[in-house]
């Protein structure tokens, strides 16, 4: 079983890697991703701002959310 805090910057690891794979680093003006993980709940929330980027911000903000859940579900299926 990981720890809480594997838990949490796997997530957060792979919602960078979404939000990085699809705009470059000079394109974001600012981005949050929050991630808390208590009594095994996840809560995963990303904020991007992104107004010059190439690709939805809002999109990618959902699609960075749900990578770091399925991160955190291949975490513990190892």
């Amino acid at each position: 079983m990981p720890e809480d805090d594997e838990v949490v910057r796997t997530a957060a690891s792979a919602a960078e890697d979404v939000i990085f794979s699809r705009f470059d680093v000079d394109e974001v003006r600012d981005f949050d991703v929050s991630v808390t993980f208590e009594d095994g709940i996840l809560e995963v929330d990303v904020y991007l701002d992104a107004p010059d980027g190439r690709a939805d911000e809002d999109r990618v903000a959902d699609d960075a959310a749900l990578a770091a859940r399925s991160a955190v579900d291949d975490l513990f299926a190892e």
